[in-house]
């Protein structure tokens, strides 16, 4: 371009060449383009006379050529550069085709039917009216992509759920490995069952850590199933497995199990339900060990060490006997035998399981460990619509109920406290490819959830034996529940006593407002709720008052549009609890706990005709809390950000998965007294694509009460609150 441009100068200027003005004969040029004989001039010299300009012609013909020639160098370097740009653009072209993500290409067989690509899976469970009427075929998918070169066997594929790491001593562990086991067709059977006793080959029992460790692979196809560990009918783990390839897969789950010392100290009966079903269809077998490792209390030599060693405010005597380390822990779960979990089946909302129980009478305080799943019909109940809705349009088999729902947990009738669960996506909800490798929030690990107790241990110190029951507000089929009493007991008396001063327990406030057209509208549902109790126990601990307080705060703004094919869910949860303990003098300690669970759901659902549909998903989900704990050991503050943002689609054929695309980016930030953690991931396909972490602290942490809370992290997931555009437009069907 400057090469033409430079040429171009002289030609269109008329000059031969030259590079002079053009001039035209209007103004008294010839046709050469000088000035004709007699005409004026512009400028201040007389026009050269014709001796004058057939004497130095050279000079000029030299400065046109180098000025041609300099030209001709630049286009030349300019060409050259851009040559040498567009082959390295090509390279990097050829090298990204090659090792991005993308939507796998199919092959017809020897039967003519499609060969899904390797990584795909069943299609998930149903969110919207599409898949409920025109369900999918419940066979998980096969996987085609074998390694033949050489014979070597791929290697598997590790999932994994992002948390923070288990803070250990440094002291070598004391592993016990206490089952080893093929689960493969398990479903509807007893628990496989170990005999569990306390290490023998540690030189003290005195540790500061326990540690549990499961560790699974899995070949073939199958579908994700829900487990339950339980010791001595204790519950220490619920969790969810992942969804096998062909190419085989592992992942692995720690737990730290300090809090349950006393039980682990003693012969207990392991058991462990993982209901699998293999047959030609289901080939995925899980094989797994159970470990337990035990980290001895590091050695000092300090006046103030027991038997020389230091204990971990875990374990030790924290706050004057009121540690988390309980010394008797009592299973509120299903007794043995039976062909399941321990846990209990809540099948609706008139529900109401329950377990007998007695304590020993010289407790002084009690927490109950409350653990939920929730399965089938519920599986996502933050989805189900109103029961007007679907009577208005005749849709008998979408599960409704509307789209809240609570755990009650009663003593002898009376509600002591709720559970309003965090939304656990599994390993295959909403779609499979989410959550390869990176598993769901709380998947791995499903969450507990404390209810002090210790209010009303002046009711159930009397010898005699006592209930506690569990049901779920507007449930459909199926929850499991169960849950452990932990009790400290004073080792100072043979007898306590106490009273329940007062007890304040309203069923929850939930208001529901609809507008909709057929199978289009919104509906926004929101509730609140608060349970309180105060209580004394005396002890030789002295007269000590407790006060426990729940509140919650729900909302979910719900848009069904296209007919029902679109569905958009808006929810988000508010947990909160405090425990304060007072001796008449003195402050003893307290707990406070600050839960947010955001929820950001899209489902589009997009017929292309013949059985051919795709289903397009968008996913936020959010598990943020703040504790604080108080007493005369000091002030321990932690917070916990941890925000997943996906994307997915999947094309189904005749009911079967044949193509599809999934990526998840995960923002995970702990700030703790005691440690700081944080992790970026994103993955797309199986393929890790961004991985950092640190023990840094976020520099907004600040060791004071709900201070992370004034701001949340800029993430897709913060969309506003859409309800508040229908409150005035109160259309009840």
């Amino acid at each position: 371009m400057v090469m033409a441009a430079l040429v171009g100068e002289g030609i269109c200027n008329g000059d031969g060449g030259t590079g002079y003005p053009h001039h035209s004969p209007q103004s008294g040029n010839n046709t050469n383009g000088y000035p004709a004989a007699g005409a004026s001039y512009p400028y201040a010299a007389p026009p050269p006379q014709a001796a004058d300009y057939y004497v130095q012609p050279y000079p000029d013909l030299l400065a046109t050529f180098l000025r041609r020639l300099f030209g001709i160098l630049i286009a030349s370097f300019i060409i050259a550069a851009t040559i040498a740009f567009i082959i390295a653009a090509t390279i990097v072209f050829i090298v990204w085709l090659i090792l991005r993500p993308r939507l796998p290409k199919f092959q017809s067989t020897t039967h003519g039917s499609l060969s899904p690509p390797h990584f795909l899976s069943l299609p998930p469970p149903p969110t919207s009216l599409y898949y409920r009427k025109h369900p999918p075929q419940t066979n998980p998918l096969p996987c085609f992509f074998v390694f033949t070169e050489f014979n070597i066997d791929p290697p598997l594929t590790n999932y994994f759920e992002v948390t923070k790491p288990i803070k250990l001593p440094d002291t070598k562990p004391c592993s016990n490995l206490v089952l080893n086991h093929e689960f493969g067709y398990t479903y509807g059977k007893p628990p496989v069952l170990a005999n569990y006793t306390p290490p023998s080959n540690c030189p003290s029992h005195n540790f500061s850590k326990i540690v549990l460790q499961w560790t699974a692979t899995c070949k073939g196809r199958q579908f994700d199933r829900i487990f339950g560990i339980w010791l001595g009918g204790v519950e220490l783990l619920r969790s969810c497995t992942a969804e096998p390839r062909r190419t085989g897969i592992d992942w692995t789950v720690k737990k730290d199990v300090s809090k349950y010392y006393s039980l682990l100290m003693t012969n207990q009966t392991l058991a462990v339900y993982l209901g699998n079903l293999v047959d030609t269809t289901y080939t995925g077998v899980y094989s797994v060990n159970l470990t337990f490792h035990f980290y001895p209390a590091q050695e000092v030599h300090s006046s103030n060490s027991v038997n020389g060693y230091s204990y971990e405010s875990n374990l030790g005597n924290w706050v004057n006997g009121f540690g988390p380390g309980a010394d008797l822990i009592l299973p509120i779960s299903r007794n043995l035998p039976l062909n399941d979990g321990l846990w209990f089946e809540i099948q609706n909302s008139d529900d109401l399981q329950s377990k007998m129980f007695d304590i020993p009478q010289n407790a002084y305080r009690a927490v109950l460990e409350v653990y939920v799943s929730f399965h089938e019909k519920d599986e996502f109940w933050y989805t189900n619509v109103p029961d007007e809705y679907i009577d208005a349009n005749n849709l008998t088999d979408l599960p409704g109920n509307g789209a809240f729902r609570e755990v009650v947990v009663s003593l002898d009738g009376m509600t002591v406290g709720a559970v309003w669960p965090f939304t656990v996506i599994y390993t295959g909800g909403v779609n499979p490819l989410l959550w390869r490798p990176i598993s769901g929030i709380g998947s791995f690990d499903l969450p507990s959830y404390d209810i002090e107790i210790t209010p009303f241990l002046g009711m159930i110190l009397d010898g005699k034996t006592h209930k506690f029951g569990f049901s779920v507000t507007n449930a459909l089929n199926v929850w499991y529940i169960d849950a452990n009493l932990h009790v400290w007991l004073d080792k100072k008396s043979v007898k306590t006593e106490g009273k329940l001063l007062s007890h304040n327990s309203l069923p929850p406030v939930i208001t529901s407002v609809t507008n909709f057209t057929g199978l289009n509208g919104n509906f926004l549902t929101t509730a609140t709720r608060s349970v309180s109790s105060i209580g004394w126990v005396r002890s030789s601990h002295g007269k000590i008052t407790t006060n426990s307080t729940q509140s919650f705060n729900y909302s979910n703004f719900m848009v069904m549009g296209k007919d029902g094919n679109l569905q958009i869910v808006n929810q988000m949860i508010d947990f909160n609890d405090t425990v304060y303990a007072n001796a008449p003098s003195s402050f003893t300690y307290s707990i406070k706990s600050f839960k947010r669970f955001p929820l950001y759901l899209y489902s589009d659902i997009v017929d292309h005709g013949n059985g051919t549909y795709s289903s397009v998903a968008n996913l936020t989900l959010g598990f943020n809390e703040e504790r604080v704990r108080a007493g005369d050991f000091g002030f321990l503050v932690s917070s916990l950000k941890n925000l997943q943002d996906g994307q997915g689609v999947i094309l189904v054929k005749g009911h079967l998965v044949i193509s599809g695309l999934g990526s998840t980016q995960q923002a995970y930030q702990y700030d703790g007294s005691e440690l700081c953690y944080f992790r970026f991931v994103t993955s797309s396909n199986y393929t890790i694509l961004y991985d950092k972490e640190g023990n840094s602290c976020s520099k907004k942490f600040q060791p004071h009460l709900r201070s992370g809370f004034a701001k949340w992290w800029h993430f897709p997931a913060r969309r506003a609150f859409l309800g508040s555009d229908i409150r005035n437009n109160k259309n009840r069907h």
